[in-house]
């Protein structure tokens, strides 16, 4: 057996060489690409290797129970001053070597796992557990893993308990065979998640080319074909769809939240809404949702190349079956621009715009841009006396579709000033002569706007053309391309900035954000992420320009016009309530550390304060406003020939009728009309 295990070994280390010596040329071609074309190379130094081992090590074990603090410390002193050398020498033996004691951990804890199945866990050891946000150490040492795992096992049983009931003395009541069905559960998905991460082999290697592109900026990314495919398909309107939407709930399941009735998932008629996906294939791999990270599920869904894919169904408490579907072109109606007309004493149209989509494919000019051009023509048919455009949760797309969206509404001139990797600056100017509508725009952004649609918001604020409002967005002035490693390699692909822009003035809104004339609070705006919290995000700066630009109205004006929102804003019960929601969260999430006792009273109090929370979010309902709010003539047209859009239609409608941020933006265009006849 011995002389076995040995032929096994000896025979498997050229394969190792040969898998880090395909990294390293991986990283090497990464390098030089970036090193070429990247807006602001960095070299190849001590920094990109803390940067890549520290990384690496939080990726691999971010909730610290893996690693232990042994391990770590060996392969610091290995690695954490020595991978740019070792990377530019052409020896990743590195990778095999951490990967061999990441493996080596789950099969430890694996081992652990096994066995606390056929233990009784003890809940009345007096224990507690503590929070840390932001706890970088790894403190695991091997005397005491298989406490921390039982620690771990135990807190899950209690949290899942606790979630079952508002009833606390209904909770003890049935505490034993609860805590029995919950044990098996819990430890049947960590052994499931465990095993999942001992055969992803590919995701390692991914994993560090990806670190490695995110040193020089957070959007500079490593795509394989798979994830290349998935994210183009989100930049268009049109794409290879299942045909239905789906959503996570408490418990992290998947669970279809809508089934489109055109498309290929409907058609099976073996799909219903509130079913559990518990399974995807691709033919090729299956994975298990329970085991499998929610990012490799959404890719092996979503991605192009995966024509034919199979869903593991579950309904209610009865048995699993499979699905297969076929995947067809549809309209992704959620990522498409769409309007309405609001009445309330005037005549205001509404033009949602979900994404700065284009059709790349085909490029026959097909986009945003012209259809926002098609809903605006239709709204000034029903001749409405002011525009309100909605870049809420906008996360950008096409930039060429934000310079034509701003080229619709500015007259002439200059629009943005782009810095190219030479440090070269253009200037981009309007592409169209004119506009396309003339009367006063309001534009709604918050921090889930970025990029294609803060520049084009910058742009409209900079030529006084339009009154911004809501929260300061994301903060990402950068531009990216997809290319690949070598010309004609169709398996690993690089998005990597190659521009940043700034605003006719000089200014930048980098890492900064764009801010709106009128700040009004969202939910959750202090605690979602923005381009200034990534440690890589490229720096603010502005340029001494003397660019000339002719603003729509005057700055007073704005400035008038912005100072009656504010007031109408500080004094709305509504955006006060919202404050005050938000410290809520704040205290909550922000809190730096915490300890809980392991009991289940202690638990359930706990969660019933986070629950409690979660419930008033969730029931945080917008005052009926009852906004009159309808679809243009032409649209309304368009339902009688196409009746399947009716009730997604309706949904839309329904949930502008009580918008707030709509209604102040309505009585902005109210007070445009009275400040211009002073």
């Amino acid at each position: 057996m011995k002389k076995i295990t040995l032929v096994f070994l000896f025979s498997a280390l050229p394969l190792f060489a040969q898998n880090s010596d395909a990294s390293c040329d991986v990283l090497l071609k990464i390098n030089n690409l970036l090193q070429r074309e990247h807006f602001s190379p960095k070299p190849i130094n001590d920094s990109l290797s803390v940067y890549l081992f520290d990384e690496l090590m939080n990726k691999l074990d971010p909730s610290r129970i893996i690693f232990l603090k042994s391990q770590v410390d060996t392969l610091s002193k290995k690695y954490r001053l020595n991978l740019d050398d070792l990377i530019l020498r052409k020896n990743c033996f590195f990778i095999t070597d951490i990967k061999s004691e990441y493996r080596k951990s789950l099969l430890r804890n694996k081992s652990i796992f096994e066995k606390l199945n056929h233990e009784t866990i003890n809940f009345k050891i007096k224990d507690t557990i503590r929070f840390k946000q932001n706890d970088t150490e790894f403190t695991l040492k091997e005397n005491n893993v298989e406490k921390a795992m039982n620690k771990k096992v135990r807190f899950e049983i209690l949290s899942e308990i606790a979630e079952r009931s508002k009833n606390l003395d209904s909770l003890k009541l049935n505490f034993d065979s609860m805590s029995l069905e919950s044990k098996k559960n819990i430890i049947n998905n960590e052994l499931c998640k465990i095993n999942f991460l001992l055969s992803d082999e590919k995701s390692f290697e991914d994993n560090i080319f990806n670190i490695f592109c995110g040193y020089f900026d957070p959007h500079t990314n490593y795509f394989s074909n798979d994830t290349k495919s998935s994210f183009v398909s989100t930049l268009s309107k049109e794409k290879l769809s299942l045909g239905l939407d789906v959503s996570l709930n408490e418990k992290n399941e998947i669970i279809v939240e809508e089934i489109d009735p055109n498309g290929p998932a409907f058609k099976t008629g073996k799909i219903k809404k509130g079913d559990q996906i518990i399974a995807v294939s691709n033919q090729k791999e299956t994975l298990e949702v329970s085991c499998s990270s929610l990012e490799s599920i959404a890719i092996l869904m979503s991605s192009e190349l995966n024509t034919n894919i199979t869903l593991t169904i579950k309904r209610n408490s009865g048995k699993s079956f499979n699905v297969s579907i076929e995947k067809q072109v549809l309209k992704d109606e959620e990522n498409t621009v769409y309007s309405f007309i609001v009445d309330k004493e005037i005549k205001v149209g509404y033009i949602k715009i979900p994404s700065f989509y284009s059709n790349f494919e085909d490029g026959n000019n097909k986009g945003c841009a012209q259809d926002v051009a098609k809903e605006t023509i239709k709204l000034m048919k029903d001749n409405i006396k002011g525009l309100v455009l909605d870049l809420t949760d906008n996360g950008g797309g096409s930039m060429e579709e934000a310079v034509k969206l701003a080229g619709l509404f500015i007259d002439s001139g200059p629009i943005s000033i782009v810095a190219d990797n030479k440090r070269q600056l253009s200037v981009i100017n309007d592409p169209y002569r004119g506009v396309i509508y003339k009367g006063p725009i309001v534009i709604i952004i918050n921090g889930n706007s970025a990029s294609a649609s803060e520049f084009c918001a910058s742009i409209m604020q900079d030529y006084n053309r339009a009154l911004l409002i809501g929260s300061t967005s994301l903060g990402k002035a950068t531009m990216q391309t997809i290319v690949p490693l070598e010309k004609d390699d169709e398996e690993h692909f690089v998005k990597l900035t190659i521009s940043k822009f700034y605003r006719i003035t000089g200014k930048s809104h980098q890492s900064t954000g764009v801010i709106p004339d009128v700040q009004i609070p969202t939910i959750y705006q202090d605690v979602n992420q923005k381009e200034s919290d990534f440690p890589t995000a490229l720096k603010n700066e502005s340029l001494n320009t003397q660019i000339r630009f002719t603003p729509y109205v005057s700055n007073e004006f704005i400035e008038s016009l912005a100072q009656k929102s504010r007031e109408r804003v500080a004094q709305s019960p509504f955006f006060n309530s919202i404050i005050a929601l938000n410290t809520k969260i704040d205290t909550i999430l922000k809190k730096s550390k915490f300890e809980i006792p392991m009991t289940l009273d202690d638990v359930f109090a706990n969660q019933t304060k986070i629950n409690d929370l979660s419930e008033e979010i969730n029931n945080f309902k917008e005052d009926d406003l009852n906004l009159n709010v309808s679809n243009s003539e032409y649209n309304k047209t368009l339902l009688t020939m196409f009746p399947s859009l009716i009730e997604y239609n309706k949904i839309q409608l329904d949930n502008l009728k009580s918008n707030h941020y709509l209604n102040e933006a309505i009585s902005i265009i109210a007070d445009y009309k009275v400040l211009k006849q002073k």
